[in-house]
């Protein structure tokens, strides 16, 4: 893994004097490796999305949900090979880089063609960059890495010029992985009111029916301008992609049993361990599958909101911090089926290479102790820790009702030091909006990571008064800063990454988040009916990929739907599937 990582990294320091050009002389676009000759187009695929976002525009709303139906709808500049993680063309077809690697220039395929049949055009990349800076959009992190640009060059109908105002080594990861919108059809608009209409895309799907808070339809497009090419042999294999909505995600799996969805990632330890038994998975005809590769592991928390008293105070926050009786939720309500998370960036720890920050396990007297020295004390009627004549309450933001019996762990050790904690249950939309704008004490929020670590969007100081941004808690510490802004002109993955480990260890002190839990793995069930590559979800894939490398397999539904009549056992497959061991053993 830490060799394909520097692959990437030479490829981004540009060693030759003057330009260079890429792809390298003799490069030649093959398929995606973990794609299947086998794969064929056809079929639905009826996937869970989780609370119907606010937006579809994920410019606008960055939830994993318009994250993949835009990124289904809309292409980036370059794309990124799935193994080697170089860079590979987009919409793009060849780029230039400057030796003083700050001028990058990229030539439009002239093949590339919006859904429209108009050609993409370097003033359609020009418009989007203008359109996510444009301070009257609401495009919050989205606006970090490009603010770091002078306005694009349009040299010709092919090519337009980017000059950065300043080295750093995610600036050519930040244009490629710009998604290009088509100026024509939407420069009349609002933008921030594009939300669920996309009637001209370029990539391989386009919007369907949508009932709004119930399901969207993402059609195949025949006409995809890509579709011969071979990197997009055995990918995007279904007609259909449906994606239905719950508000709950017991409603989820109701349906999942039922037979209304296809796929379903498990995320609950409980359902995990306790709902999947009986003659359904006894006969193999739902799969109970757990995937290992080497998909980023992101973290999740209590986020506090440092920009209010008391939480402003670190004693405080750690005092909750060792307050979380992690331990017990974990082993009680979770089967011990977690680790418990000390890092914000954990898969830069190895057992060579531990993490050294502070793992805050359940702690009361230490608690009690930090609340005493930030000057909080009983009010002996109450009860209540009260300072200044106010007393401790946190206002807890709240969206599921599956956070309910963790919430009522954390209530009574809260109460037993004196504090209140009222819960504010709101749907996902008022969530959302309260998130916004930063109206909440404390609220669970989890996170995503990518394999190359950039802390800037969350934790750099100017992003916690930026509307609408990643920086949900307003930290700020001006050491973390020093750090982050040494780190933008290295160019070395590994060396990257330990200036990361040192910001991890001065934001885990800070405590801006209570750490919870995770997972180094995926935990699937989907009934037994598609074709897919053996590696199921490829090397970084998360459990989305199953949408773009499985198919429909007629034969595998007629075997399917004969063993449900029938009453008969399909073949099991393996429980267990660990990335190295089916991709070394040569199975492509």
């Amino acid at each position: 893994m830490k060799l394909k990582i520097m692959v990437l990294g030479v490829l981004l320091t540009g060693i030759a004097m003057g330009d260079e050009t890429f792809p390298k002389e003799g490069w030649k676009e093959g398929p995606n490796p973990f794609a299947s000759p086998d794969a064929v187009v056809g079929g639905e695929f009826v996937i869970s999305a989780g609370p119907y976002t606010k937006s579809f525009n994920y410019y606008l709303d960055q939830t994993v949900t318009s994250a993949e139906l835009f990124g289904a709808m809309y292409e980036t500049l370059l794309s990124q090979h799935p193994l080697t993680l170089e860079f590979d063309p987009g919409l793009a077809h060849r780029w230039t880089i400057s030796d003083d690697k700050k001028t990058f220039t990229f030539w439009i395929d002239p093949e590339a063609r919006w859904s429209d049949g108009k050609p993409v055009t370097p003033e359609d990349v020009k418009w989007t960059y203008e359109t996510v800076l444009d301070p009257k959009n609401l495009t919050g992190p989205h606006k970090i890495a490009l603010e770091r640009f002078q306005p694009p060059e349009v040299v010709d109908e092919h090519s337009i010029r980017f000059t950065a105002k300043e080295v750093h080594w995610e600036n050519l990861m930040a244009l490629a992985g710009l998604q290009i919108l088509p100026k024509h059809a939407y420069e009349k608009a609002d933008f921030n009111k594009i939300n669920f209409e996309f009637p001209v895309v370029s990539g391989l799907y386009k919007l369907g029916e949508l009932k709004e808070g119930f399901y969207v339809l993402l059609e195949r497009r025949g006409d995809w301008w890509a579709k011969d090419r071979p990197r997009a042999m055995g990918i995007g294999n279904f007609e259909r992609l449906k994606y239905r909505f719950f508000m709950e995600d017991d409603n989820a799996f109701e349906a999942f049993k039922k037979g209304e969805i296809d796929y379903y990632p498990v995320y609950a330890a409980h359902r995990w361990a306790t709902q999947t038994s009986g003659e359904k998975f006894d006969k193999n005809w739902i799969v109970k599958q757990a995937v290992y590769n080497y998909n980023p592991i992101g973290f999740q928390g209590f986020a506090i909101n440092l920009r209010r008293a008391p939480f402003d105070d670190v004693r405080i926050r750690q005092a909750l911090a060792f307050l979380l009786n992690r331990e017990k939720m974990n082993r009680t309500l979770m089967y011990d089926a977690y680790f418990l998370q000390r890092s914000y960036f954990e898969d830069l720890y190895s057992k060579d290479n531990p993490c050294r920050n502070t793992m805050y396990a359940y702690d009361k007297e230490q608690a009690r102790k930090l609340l005493a020295e930030a000057g909080w004390a009983a009010n002996p009627k109450t009860g209540l820790l009260e300072k200044e004549g106010k007393p401790f309450v946190i206002r807890f933001l709240a969206r599921s009702a599956t956070e309910d019996k963790f919430l009522a762990i954390y209530e009574e050790d809260l109460k037993d030091v004196g504090i209140k904690i009222e819960i504010v249950k709101k749907d996902w939309a008022a969530w959302s909006k309260d998130m916004d704008t930063y109206n909440f004490d404390m609220t669970w929020a989890s996170w995503s990571a990518g394999i190359f670590k950039n802390p800037e969007s969350m934790w750099l100081s100017t992003e916690a008064d930026r509307p609408s941004g990643q920086n949900i808690t307003g930290y700020k510490n001006p050491k973390v800063d020093e750090l982050i802004a040494k780190q933008r002109t290295i160019f070395d993955v590994a060396e990257r990454h330990e200036i990361v480990r040192e910001i991890d260890q001065l934001i885990s002190a800070d405590v801006p988040y209570i750490l919870l839990w995770n997972l180094n793995y995926r935990r699937l069930l989907y009934w037994n009916k598609f074709g897919m590559p053996p590696t199921v979800l490829g090397k970084y894939g998360d459990e989305r990929a199953a949408y773009w490398l499985w198919w429909h397999d007629e034969d595998a539904v007629a075997d399917f739907e004969q063993a449900m009549e029938t009453g008969s056992a399909l073949p099991r497959k393996p429980a267990k599937l660990v990335f190295d061991e089916v991709f070394k053993s040569g199975a492509k």
